[in-house]
């Protein structure tokens, strides 16, 4: 009883004993920024052993009756430890059912609002919701099933194919043709041209639509091809025999070409914004004969006017909003990428100042371009749920919430008293595979038999693969792109290396 550290172990639980009766929300006996030998052992004895055991420690010290066997000292440090052990269980008790009860309440909230919204959520948005409210903690969330395109077309065929819709879509920056795209050219001229082009091309191919006008510059520089300044390019179908529909003499889809800006210079996209407004009134001027020609041919000398305006970009999603508003037709707006994530991107590299960024990018432009095409928008079509929540959710006028409730109450004809949000709809990009082939062989890359079968099954390209690798024949992931930092593939290759299977 008169050891030093006995005393001290004693103090400790005795100074311990108040604070946590006043907090009760942490047992933890060290103190920041120095360490308590005292305080550590306490900690130590009230999480690594049974309250069984003090108290039956306590019980035998106070049971002896002798006073020189007797300790008072130890008797007391018994009870407290007993005490503070019951204590520090009670907390933790009480905090487990503050947690559990936060959780069912936020549970029932989650699940009040997808039943409300159960009627109007798209398939991939309703998957997610439920495996988010899995009761088992079993998420339904994986691997999506393939949707087999000879269904989809059969059903899309039977619902439009009494229609005849015009469509617009809108790309103005880069290089685009059809056929013998120089993608990676330049920084304007890559995933989005193939993008839109492609898409076009397969909106003319659908049932139900008969005509489709990518309308983007003109450009008869002399040190791009001539083709670029073809004022129409007509986008043959991938496959004439699929579709059935009936043609007609404007039918089809088309690049139409508009002349502004320099006449005789190709620029990049951030030397454009001057110029948007020439072109709005070319592509106005465009749309304004194309309905006149369509109404003679289909409308029964009535204008056909487009059914939708989709802008590609914030460029195209600026000019969108302004034909849109002028035509009175409703509105779909891709990103494909967003001014606010990309100058959030650029201040955390620290090499450049917010108005070094605006001058070299002109972000601030971009990004009230893109604060109108969403205001002007009746859909934003986006990739990811990511870029939905992380990213259009850094634009003031936009709230994931709060969109999905505006529509929800649409959706069952109640007031949304004047608040307006676009719909955001996730498409995630395809792949057409009609140009592949597939060569025979192991699907893991592992030949089977002789060296002399392997090289057989060898693609052509496989000798120049074969250069840059010690054994090619391991899982390999083919990533595309320019050598462009914002293209993130060092990550790709450092998460690649850190997978032990591949």
């Amino acid at each position: 009883a008169g050891n030093d550290w006995i005393n001290s172990y004693l103090e400790a639980i005795l100074d311990a004993g108040p604070s946590i009766d006043a907090a009760k929300s942490s047992l933890l006996l060290r103190e920041r920024g120095r360490f308590s030998p005292a305080r550590y052992f306490v900690e130590e004895v009230i999480t690594g052993y049974d309250e069984t055991d003090l108290y039956k420690t306590w019980v035998r010290a106070a049971a002896m009756r002798s006073p020189q066997e007797r300790n008072t000292r130890l008797e007391n440090m018994c009870w407290r430890i007993w005490n503070l052990a019951r204590k520090k269980e009670q907390i933790e008790g009480e905090e487990a059912q503050r947690l559990s009860k936060r959780r069912l309440e936020r549970e029932k909230a989650r699940r009040d609002a997808t039943a409300d919204m159960s009627e109007d959520l798209s398939e991939g948005e309703k998957g997610e919701a439920i495996g988010d409210l899995s009761v088992h903690g079993d998420s339904t969330r994986g691997r999506m099933p393939r949707i087999s395109s000879v269904d989809a077309i059969e059903a899309l065929t039977s619902q439009f194919k009494d229609k005849k819709l015009y469509i617009v879509l809108i790309s103005i920056h880069g290089l685009i043709r059809g056929e013998d795209m120089e993608l990676g050219r330049d920084s304007d001229t890559g995933g989005q041209v193939k993008y839109v082009v492609e898409l076009a091309r397969a909106l003319g191919s659908m049932p139900g639509v008969y005509r489709v006008d990518l309308l983007t510059r003109q450009i008869s520089a002399p040190d791009v091809d001539w083709s670029y300044g073809e004022p129409t390019e007509m986008l043959t179908p991938r496959s004439s025999d699929s579709f059935m529909h009936q043609m007609g003499e404007s039918s089809g889809a088309y690049i139409i070409r508009i002349p502004f800006g320099p006449r005789d210079k190709y620029i990049p996209n951030q030397h454009l914004w001057p110029h948007i407004q020439e072109f709005v009134d070319g592509a106005l001027g465009h749309v304004l004969q194309m309905s006149k020609v369509l109404g003679e041919q289909i409308g029964s000398g009535q204008p056909i006017w487009p059914d939708a305006i989709h802008g590609h970009y914030a460029d195209a999603g600026d000019s969108a909003a302004l034909s849109c508003l002028a035509l009175n037709v409703p509105m779909l707006f891709t990103g494909h990428s967003l001014g606010r994530d990309k100058l959030e991107q650029l201040l955390k590299q620290g090499r450049q100042t917010r108005e070094e960024i605006n001058a070299t990018y002109k972000i601030m432009r971009r990004i009230e371009s893109e604060t109108l095409a969403l205001d002007a928008s009746d859909i934003v079509v986006t990739s990811t749920s990511r870029e939905i929540e992380e990213q259009w959710a850094l634009y003031d006028g936009f709230d994931a919430v709060l969109e999905r409730k505006l529509r929800a109450r649409i959706k069952r004809g109640v007031s949304c008293y004047g608040r307006y949000m676009p719909r955001m709809v996730i498409i995630p990009p395809g792949m057409e595979f009609n140009h592949i082939t597939i060569h025979d062989g192991d699907v893991d890359g592992e030949s089977e038999g002789t060296d002399e079968n392997s090289a057989v099954l060898d693609p052509p390209i496989w000798s120049e693969i074969m250069r840059f690798f010690t054994n090619p024949r391991k899982p390999m992931i083919l990533a595309l792109s320019r050598p462009d930092p914002k293209k993130n593939i060092t990550h790709l290759v450092k998460a690649f290396g850190e997978c032990r299977p591949l």
